[in-house]
């Protein structure tokens, strides 16, 4: 008889490859990272009637899941910071989304902003990338990432009023 799913420790390797990577996002041919945040706004799209503090429990949810998993897919994929590795983005984004209206032109504007933050690496957030390792050090640049596009977004919501 052949097994359909993998077992043992194959299991936990493929629920690693298949979280890190959102989907398999991260295996994206080119701008795996853009393809991860992608995946993050269609689902803060899909969950957009929640409620702000359901949105913040969420990302400290994906917070806490993908620091675990982020630090195993280091493992894993055999490299520290896999490129695959496209949760943090998912954390980063939802950060940048905290306390914002779920409208389309709300999401879009915060995808641009994160990614911008996210390539650009202004300090603090290439110190958070250089200083913690693991999972934490994955996970903890683009939450900063976030923060700075959640800042700007408010700025631009301020502006735009």
């Amino acid at each position: 008889m052949t097994e359909r799913f993998p077992t043992g420790r194959a299991s936990v390797d493929f629920f690693v490859r298949f979280t890190s990577t959102l989907s398999f996002a991260g295996y994206f041919p080119f701008a795996p990272g853009t393809a991860g945040t992608l995946v993050a706004a269609a689902l803060f799209w899909v969950l957009r009637d929640l409620t702000p503090l359901h949105h913040a429990a969420l990302a400290l949810g994906i917070l806490a899941l993908g620091t675990w998993v982020a630090g195993r897919a280091e493992v894993v994929f055999g490299e520290k910071d896999s490129g695959k590795i496209v949760i943090d983005e998912m954390a980063g984004f939802w950060v940048t989304m905290l306390f914002h209206p779920a409208s389309l032109g709300w999401i879009v504007s915060g995808f641009c902003l994160f990614r911008l933050f996210d390539v650009t690496k202004p300090f603090p957030v290439n110190y958070a990338e250089q200083r913690f390792r693991g999972g934490l050090g994955v996970m903890l640049d683009d939450v900063v990432a976030g923060i700075y596009a959640n800042a700007a977004l408010h700025l631009l919501g301020w502006f735009t009023r």
